[in-house]
């Protein structure tokens, strides 16, 4: 798995058309410190990255302090991952975050959005949380 855009054996104009661009944007439990907070968004960035996904990379964010290391400036959290369209990978990946979620008894937060349709993930009762999610899954993969 690669953290940019990979071919995966596909023409560049039939990527174009069945790739799903989704932002998801975690929010580490507000007690954590910065650094813990960014720990806790690699983890999820590497679970995802497991997935049979295009892409899995961080947002461009506003320029980094002088003070920071490495030169690119990323959003602190936000995450763009590109999947088939098809196949149930999205499923799979609404799977992932609700898992990671799920194993800690921290407060984080994730929000996800498709083409500006959000749906934020938290602490809820676990049958609220599915019928969110299996409403969500419903709009954007076509079951």
């Amino acid at each position: 798995m690669q953290d940019d855009a990979s071919t995966r054996g596909r023409p560049e104009d039939q990527r174009a058309d069945d790739v799903m661009q989704v932002l998801l944007v975690v929010a580490p439990d507000p007690e954590l410190d910065p650094q813990a907070g960014e720990r806790v968004t690699h983890r999820l960035r590497a679970e995802i990255a497991e997935l049979d996904i295009d892409s899995v990379r961080p947002v461009p964010g506003a320029p980094a302090p002088k003070t920071a290391k490495g030169t690119e400036a990323v959003a602190l959290g936000a995450i763009v991952v590109a999947l088939s369209a098809s196949g149930g990978v999205f499923t799979a990946l609404i799977q992932t975050v609700r898992d990671w979620l799920d194993r800690s008894s921290a407060r984080h937060r994730v929000s996800v959005t498709i083409d500006g349709d959000t749906i934020e993930l938290e602490r809820a009762s676990d049958a609220e949380r599915r019928a969110l999610i299996d409403a969500y899954i419903r709009r954007h993969s076509g079951t």
